[in-house]
């Protein structure tokens, strides 16, 4: 098993920034597999950010250029560092683990929330 607590979100002014942090316990060896999603209201969750193999981040276009994923193996935390926040950023932001292997297994944290006001 997998836990994975997220923390970080809030309330924001368009154009502001924000930082997300998800630490990692249990079953998990290091940070490579973990991205982060978001889910906005009426809309399907979608894939944000992940490492690639050599260890940097891949982005959505959506985000490209303004999000930053980086992480510790030491403290087996993965953070996202939001910058030049636009109010279409509003939505539930997830951790995510998946185990991949032959049977993968995907993990979530609970979610944290971050409005953007215009």
């Amino acid at each position: 098993q997998v836990r994975l607590v997220e923390s970080g979100g809030g309330l924001v002014q368009a154009g502001g920034s924000l930082k997300l942090s998800c630490e990692a316990s249990g079953n998990i060896f290091n940070i490579y597999h973990m991205a982060w999603y978001r889910q906005a209201p009426g809309k399907q969750r979608e894939l944000l950010a992940n490492f690639n193999s050599d260890g940097r981040g891949n982005y959505a276009d959506a985000v490209k250029g303004r999000f930053i994923l980086s992480g510790t193996n030491a403290k087996m935390t993965v953070y996202l560092q939001m910058n030049s926040l636009k109010p279409e950023d509003t939505a539930v932001y997830y951790c995510n683990h998946n185990t991949g292997g032959y049977y993968p297994v995907d993990y979530w944290g609970q979610g944290t929330q971050v409005t953007v006001s215009s």
